[in-house]
């Protein structure tokens, strides 16, 4: 009897500890978005059909008695319901900059400007050999999950100046017939300053990487790139602009192709009361020839985008959007089109 006495005590001693033991803080967010497309290729059929994408995200954060936050997340996310958890760690420190560890990112992109386009959910599809681009990043790898990110506090070595710097290691897996990423390094740069009533701000990066393939398939041209933009904010009314230069390897369906392209992009975006009016353009232009080889057409895409957006309650925009297309893949005109969207997005 004594003995059952002792390991009972020892229970409820033990699930008392447990049961006072500090937690982190977590907390939830995401978005559903969910509308109907309306696509009209040219020289094709006229399709319609829902598109909906759902977003689930858990934030996972603490402070130490030193005053540094440890963050991580997870989140569940597309209409696939793919589970997205290989987020690492994120330290933050008490003068203001940041440490992100595994899986880091690209410091590169981190800094490229946003420019405005349609806030709907509609788009031409092009070819899949169409490697002609339209994001400022395109040229950026994050190379492998072993890598780091480190963010500056604002106000680095000057006022409105904040820098990141990354960098990856190689996987030590083996190499094979098919490009891969064994490392890289980027480093972006975001400044902020006043002119007058306007807020500016230029944001660059430029990003490299280094891979392999197997023995007889020798690399040729490694993957990087470069980008600058620039935007202006006065009251309500916001122009941004951007380029961006670079080369991918391994690109198309057998990865045996180096591609080497450039991005113009522009966008005006304007909010009056519950009311949001975006326009935007994006012009890229590419050439993708077999490792080594050259002489290929350049492939082109140039796309011109619109949107309203309506806040109907808190968390609630209504969305009606519109996408032109103009393509080209190896010189010839395929995938133009344009493409309607009307739909929903609420957020929390």
């Amino acid at each position: 009897m004594k003995k059952e006495l002792l390991m009972g005590t020892a229970l409820v001693s033990t699930l008392g500890a447990a049961s006072v033991a500090e937690a982190v803080t977590a907390t939830m967010s995401g978005n559903h978005k969910t509308g109907m497309e309306f696509d009209s290729p040219t020289g094709g059929t006229d399709t319609n059909a829902q598109t909906f994408d759902n977003n689930f995200t858990v934030s996972l954060s603490e402070t130490t008695d030193g005053g540094m936050t440890i963050s991580s997340s997870f989140k569940v996310m597309d209409e696939t319901s793919k589970y997205d958890g290989d987020a690492g760690f994120t330290l933050a420190f008490t003068d203001g900059s940041k440490l992100d560890l595994l899986n880091a990112g690209n410091a590169s992109s981190s800094h490229a400007i946003s420019v405005p386009s349609s806030a709907g959910a509609e788009g031409v599809a092009t070819t899949s050999t169409n490697q002609a681009a339209t994001g400022l990043d395109f040229a950026n790898d994050a190379g492998h999950a072993l890598g780091i990110e480190y963010h500056t506090a604002s106000d680095f070595l000057a006022d409105g100046l904040s820098m990141s710097f990354s960098a990856s290691t190689d996987s030590g897996a083996a190499a094979t017939g098919t490009y891969r990423v064994d490392s890289h390094y980027a480093i972006g740069a975001t400044y902020v300053t006043d002119l007058g009533d306007t807020a500016l701000t230029l944001g660059g990066g430029i990003s490299a990487s280094e891979g392999s393939r197997a023995h007889a398939t020798a690399v040729t041209n490694d993957t990087g790139g470069i980008h600058v933009g620039l935007s202006a904010v006065t009251g309500d009314l916001t122009v941004a602009v951007g380029f961006a230069d670079g080369h991918k390897v391994g690109v198309n369906a057998t990865s045996s192709d180096e591609y080497e392209g450039s991005v113009t992009k522009a966008g005006v975006k304007y909010v009056t009361g519950d009311l949001t009016f975006n326009v935007g353009i994006a012009s890229g232009e590419g050439k993708d020839n077999t490792i080594g080889s050259s002489g290929n057409s350049d492939d082109s895409l140039d796309v011109t985008s619109a949107s309203v957006s309506y806040a109907v309650a808190s968390g609630v925009t209504a969305l009606l959007g519109y996408t032109t297309t103009e393509a080209s893949d190896e010189g010839a005109a395929t995938n133009d089109g344009s493409a309607w969207y009307i739909g929903a997005n609420m957020a929390f």
